[in-house]
């Protein structure tokens, strides 16, 4: 695994789906390290949101290994300035905390010109937490970045799910996909720490097993 033991790759559905938020939860409820690999967009860095929502997070979140100025798919954005992004040649932050890796967009999302976030995962057997929320499509979108996680050999610990239930999309999702939501993050009205650290008090169980199938 080249050094990457210890290791949880955070990945979505879909752009959008509430990944960074996810991300702090989980950091903030097992005490975990967070690195952003690539970021697209620098006005709102997912690292910067990060740091603010969780403690300590001036030590515990890792900079960026790629950082472009246009806030598009990461392979538009690195063509833009004449870059061409090869994770292959990532190295891990050093921390001796459990580490979440969060990518960006969905599991299909480009990465570099010819390398999907799911490619990145797999070169590095990278154990997966998959966020979803309930939309219409949403059963797709996720049954299908289930599929494509587990042909390339990633081992899926679960869903985290954002936002409103819906039991009949998500009874349909676990029992097709035979994967299993691990734990519930809500939509917050307003973000601040001690939000985040109230809803991380109540799902420190649920990650702290997640932790210990890695």
């Amino acid at each position: 695994m080249n050094g990457w033991q210890n290791t949880i790759a955070i990945a979505g559905i879909h752009t959008g789906i509430g990944k960074t938020i996810a991300s702090a939860v989980i950091a903030e409820a097992i005490d975990a390290d967070y690195w952003k690999p690539v970021q697209a967009g620098v006005e709102e860095r997912d690292a910067a949101t990060v740091r603010t929502l969780i403690t300590d997070g001036g030590s515990r979140v890792h900079p960026e290994a790629v950082v472009l100025q246009m806030p598009a798919s990461p392979h538009t954005a690195a063509a833009a300035e004449g870059l061409e992004i090869d994770f292959q040649k990532f190295n891990r932050p050093e921390t001796d905390k459990l580490l979440l890796v969060e990518t960006a967009g969905g599991v299909h999302s480009p990465m570099g010109q010819t390398t999907t976030m799911a490619d990145f995962i797999a070169h590095y057997h990278l154990p997966t937490l998959l966020v979803s929320r309930n939309y219409l499509g949403s059963i797709n979108h996720t049954l299908m970045s289930i599929e494509v996680l587990r042909a390339r050999g990633i081992n899926i610990l679960g869903l985290v799910m954002n936002g409103e239930r819906n039991d009949s999309s998500e009874t349909f999702i676990e029992q097709y996909g035979k994967v299993k939501i691990v734990a519930r993050v809500p939509d917050f009205s307003e973000l601040n720490r001690q939000l985040i650290s109230d809803c991380a008090k109540g799902l420190r169980e649920a990650f702290t097993t997640v932790a210990t199938n890695i």
